[in-house]
């Protein structure tokens, strides 16, 4: 297959700048202050691993007044997922890490889409092969494939030969002028190629020994990663690259497309993998790795980020719960980056969110988005369900620091609080004989204090009142109370039950079930 990398120079004009006559930002972003990106790509959606990355490219972008870039590695057509590109932004927005510039919000460097920058790739691959660091390969995927057979064969790492670098300009004209397919391979040079990662310090990696010569641009006009991502975080003045240490080992060769190109590359930092609990791999197979599922099952951002920033390293204050974001911030130091995996503990999540619930409940701004949406979420499992905002606030307020979800609200343990329970009278008969009289004497007390009561006078009034019963123990006494009141024998505190219903709900269930 041809693409349009051998054209006329009509094909080129325009573009100066991907041909090294200078640069849309200065080389490595210095002229711009730190500018970093997460390039993922758009053939599944976002999982943990990708969260954590985009996270910490966020934290340093602002910790230092810098910005950060949302672009999407597309150019792997097969692969892509529909809906991906899409999701991956909502998610960013709704973990509270928005990019500065992507294809959503636009920016100077746009468009965001790699496969909406091939003239890019085209131009920078011709100006490889103009310099002879970078060749066209004509071999065909059977003898690539025969290749890798027979490396197999003899126990080796599959590479290839180089065949095609050493072609002669008259056989490569040859093959165009027959219009045989090709791609586009780097000439990789032997010999290591040291750098500094701001994380895992000096490394020297001799690709050469060890790969064939990769291929940049494929049969279809596409690039592969090594090649779009080099001239992207060039070409959008990236001047810090925080990515998954699996890229460690690829640095070099594209230190090498930095020096073919004649371009300053940027500062490199690899983060170290993000691991379940047990060391094992995160795996696309675990239904709980992708951020949906986080979201389907009503956790909150903080609680997610808070965690995996917990497990992992990068901060001045470790092993602290409930950080908000403007806390991470302050805290990251990309320095104090360890090079040892991080251990993923899921379990400890509802824990992290009840902790961060219980903030965001505490603070009236977030309370208020918090009675919204359990509103919605209520009337969604209670059709018809009239709910007033102010006695949704108050559950929210007396079941602080009890709910790890807000979603617990609507479990069968709190239905109480949106219906009214059927109760069978002899059941509560059986629990006491005096269970008129203990109706009665709950009934009085909360006539008696219509405005002054609190959980702790309340609490106080009904243990003094409730042990003068000379049948029936104060245990049983609030068992039978806590049933008339939810149809339930166990749950929050009798006390508790009627602040969160009111006196005038309370006293109609106590009155059916006990005092009729």
């Amino acid at each position: 297959m041809r693409f349009p990398l051998v054209g006329g120079e009509s094909y080129y004009r325009g573009l100066k700048l991907a041909l090294g006559v200078g640069p849309r930002w200065s080389s490595g972003g210095t002229e711009k202050g730190v500018r970093v990106r997460f390039a993922p790509s758009p053939t599944g959606y976002l999982h943990l691993g990708g969260l954590r990355t985009a996270l910490y490219n966020y934290l340093f972008a602002k910790k230092h007044g810098g910005t950060f870039i949302l672009r999407l590695e597309d150019t792997d057509r097969s692969r892509l997922v529909a809906g991906a590109a899409q999701s991956i932004e909502d998610m960013l927005e709704w973990a509270g890490i928005p990019p500065d510039e992507s294809p959503r919000r636009g920016g100077p460097c746009a468009p965001y889409e790699q496969s909406r920058r091939l003239d890019l790739y085209h131009a920078a691959a011709k100006t490889m092969l103009d310099s002879g660091a970078a060749y066209r390969c004509f071999c065909t995927s059977q003898r690539l494939d025969l290749l890798k057979k027979e490396a197999l064969r003899s126990r080796q790492t599959p590479r290839y030969d180089n065949r095609c670098r050493h072609l002669s300009s008259k056989q490569v004209q040859d093959k165009l002028s027959q219009g045989t397919p090709f791609v586009v391979r780097f000439r990789l040079l032997e010999g290591p190629q040291p750098f500094q990662d701001l994380v895992y310090g000096w490394t020297r990696h001799d690709v050469a020994s060890v790969e064939g010569d990769p291929v940049i641009l494929k049969g279809d006009g596409f690039p592969t990663y090594h090649l779009a991502n080099v001239v992207d975080d060039y070409h959008m003045g990236v001047s810090h690259v925080l990515r998954g240490t699996e890229w460690l080992i690829s640095t070099p060769k594209h230190l090498l497309l930095y020096q073919a190109l004649g371009w300053q590359p940027p500062q490199f930092a690899h983060l170290p993998l993000l691991l379940n609990k047990d060391g094992s791999k995160l795996s696309k197979r675990q239904g709980d790795i992708f951020i949906q599922h986080y979201i389907d099952n009503g956790y909150l951002s903080d609680a997610l980020l808070d965690l995996i920033t917990n497990c992992g390293s990068g901060f001045t204050a470790e092993n602290q719960m409930g950080r908000t974001m403007e806390t991470l911030i302050q805290q990251y130091d990309l320095g104090k980056t360890s090079t040892h995996s991080a251990l993923l503990d899921l379990d400890k999540l509802p824990e992290f969110n009840r902790i961060h619930l219980t903030k965001k409940i505490d603070n009236t701004d977030t309370r208020f988005q918090l009675v919204k949406q359990l509103k919605t979420l209520l009337k969604d499992a209670y059709k018809d369900l009239v709910l007033d905002e102010q006695y949704i606030e108050r559950i929210l307020l007396l079941r602080k620091g009890h709910l790890s979800q807000l979603t617990d609200l609507l479990s069968s343990e709190y239905s109480y609080l949106w219906i009214r329970p059927a109760i069978s009278k002899d059941n509560l008969q059986s629990l006491s004989k005096e269970a008129r009289n203990i109706g009665n004497i709950a009934v009085r007390l909360l006539k008696e204090n219509t405005s002054d009561l609190t959980l702790e006078t309340l609490n106080g009034e009904l243990k003094s009142k409730m042990k003068r019963l000379e049948d029936t123990k104060y245990s049983n006494a609030m068992k039978l109370l806590r049933v008339a009141l939810s149809g339930q024998e166990h749950g929050p505190s009798v006390a508790e039950m009627l602040l969160s219903l009111g006196s005038e709900e309370s006293i109609i269930r106590l009155q059916n079930a006990l005092t009729e």
